[in-house]
C-alpha cells in the first residue's frame, strides 16, 4: 500500500467527489456499489439483469457491463457523477428535475443515468427461512420513479405520438387525478393501458436501478464467502412489483399510487411534451406518506430476482481487497451495518495479505 496516496477505490477515477469522501455516510452505500461495478466490468464479468419479457413477466440474463454503462469505452476514461441532475432529461420537465444517484458521462456526452440501491441478503424477512429463499428488501423513493417515466418517455420519443394516441382514451375522461374514488373508478383502465404500453414498447427499455447485493451468514453480520453481485434492473422491469400489486385490493395503496402516478407523467409528457412532476407527486399523495413511493421485501423481490446468482453470489469477499485502495477500510464507521461487515472482512483480509508478504 502506498500511504502517500489518498484511499480510493477501484474504477472511480473521475468524479464529482474526492476519494476521501467516497467513505462518507451516506456515500459508501452509493460509491462502494459503482467500483464493484467497475471492477466486475473489467475483470469480465457479467451483470444480472432484470428485464421484461414479451408476457410482461421479469426475467433475468447475464449481459456484459458496456450495456449497463452503455460504452465500450475504458473504466478510467468515464466520470461518475453522483447525486446529479441527467441533463438529457430536464428538457421534459417544467421543474428542475433533481439528481439521480449516479450519472455517467464521458467528456460532456451523457452516457447513462442509474440509480443505486444497495441491499443486504438475506432480509428480515426472510432470514429465517431456507437459504435458497432469501431475498433483498428494496425501498424505492419518489426520485426513482419518476427518473423511471422520465427515461421511458425519452427512449419513446420517436414514437411518442402513439403513446399519445395509447393514453388519451383512457386518461382524458379522468377530471382530477387528486380524486381518490375517482381513480379508483378508473384503476382497470389506467392498469390495463400501462399494460398495453409496457407490452408495445418493452424493446424500448433501458437499464436503470443498480441494485447491488452483499450476503452474509444470516443474522450474522460476517460476509458470506460469495458475498457480492450486482442485479440490474431495467426502466420496465421495475414498474412490474408495483403494477401487479395494483390490481389487489379496494383502496389506493402505494402500489396503486405509483401506477396512477406513472400514468399521469406518460399521458401528459405525450400530450404536451413537459411534465411538472413536484406538482403530480404532490397533488397524487392520496393521504399516503410522500417521502415513499413503496417498498419490497424479500419475499417479493425474490419472486423477480430469479436467479442462482441471488442464492449464490458472484464475487468473493476477497474482492474487497482489489476494490478498497489505500487504507480506506480504515475510514468506514463500524457503527453502520454495511461499513461494520466490510470492516471487519477488509481489515482482517489486509492482515492476511501483509502476513503472506
Amino acid at each position: 500500500m502506498d500511504s502517500e496516496k489518498e484511499p480510493a477505490l477501484y474504477g472511480i477515477e473521475n468524479s464529482n467527489r474526492k476519494s476521501k469522501d467516497f467513505f462518507g455516510k451516506n456515500q459508501f452505500n452509493s460509491a462502494f456499489p459503482v467500483s464493484l461495478a467497475c471492477y466486475m466490468r473489467d475483470t469480465g464479468a457479467k451483470a444480472n439483469y432484470l428485464f421484461l419479457n414479451d408476457d410482461l413477466k421479469v426475467e433475468s440474463k447475464e449481459v456484459p457491463f458496456d450495456e449497463i454503462f452503455n460504452t465500450q469505452l475504458p473504466t478510467n476514461e468515464l466520470h461518475f457523477d453522483f447525486e446529479t441532475k441527467y441533463l438529457p432529461y430536464q428538457e421534459l420537465a417544467y421543474d428542475d428535475i433533481r439528481g439521480i444517484d449516479l450519472v455517467i458521462k464521458h467528456k460532456e456526452e451523457f452516457l447513462r443515468a442509474l440509480e443505486v440501491k444497495l441491499t443486504v441478503l438475506p432480509d428480515n424477512a426472510t432470514s429465517k427461512e431456507d437459504e435458497s429463499k432469501w431475498g433483498s428488501e428494496i425501498v424505492i423513493r419518489p426520485a426513482s420513479t419518476s427518473y423511471c417515466a422520465l427515461g421511458m418517455v425519452h427512449s419513446c420519443q420517436d414514437v411518442i405520438g402513439e403513446v399519445r394516441e395509447l393514453f388519451e382514451p383512457v386518461c382524458h375522461k379522468i377530471r382530477n387525478w387528486s380524486n381518490h374514488d375517482e381513480i379508483l373508478n378508473k384503476k382497470e383502465d389506467i392498469l390495463n393501458v400501462l399494460d398495453e404500453f409496457q407490452e408495445r414498447y418493452s424493446f424500448k427499455q433501458k437499464p436503470f436501478l443498480l441494485q447491488p447485493i452483499w450476503k452474509t451468514e444470516g443474522v450474522n453480520p460476517a460476509l458470506s464467502e460469495n458475498a457480492f453481485d450486482i442485479f440490474v434492473w431495467s426502466d420496465f422491469a421495475l414498474c412490474r412489483p408495483f403494477l401487479d400489486k395494483s390490481r389487489a385490493g379496494a383502496e389506493i395503496t402505494r402500489y396503486l399510487r405509483s401506477s396512477a402516478r406513472l400514468a399521469k407523467i406518460l399521458y401528459e409528457l405525450s400530450t404536451r411534451g413537459k411534465v411538472n412532476i413536484e406538482e403530480i407527486y404532490t397533488e397524487m399523495a392520496f393521504g399516503l406518506q410522500t417521502d415513499k413511493e413503496f417498498a419490497m421485501n424479500g419475499k417479493m423481490t425474490r419472486e423477480y430476482m430469479i436467479s442462482p446468482r441471488r442464492v449464490k453470489p458472484a464475487i468473493s469477499k476477497d474482492v474487497l481487497t482489489k476494490i478498497i485502495l489505500n487504507g480506506g477500510e480504515k475510514m468506514l464507521s463500524p457503527e453502520r451495518r454495511f461499513d461494520q461487515s466490510v470492516y471487519f472482512t477488509a481489515t482482517h483480509l489486509f492482515e492476511e495479505q501483509n502476513d503472506q508478504e
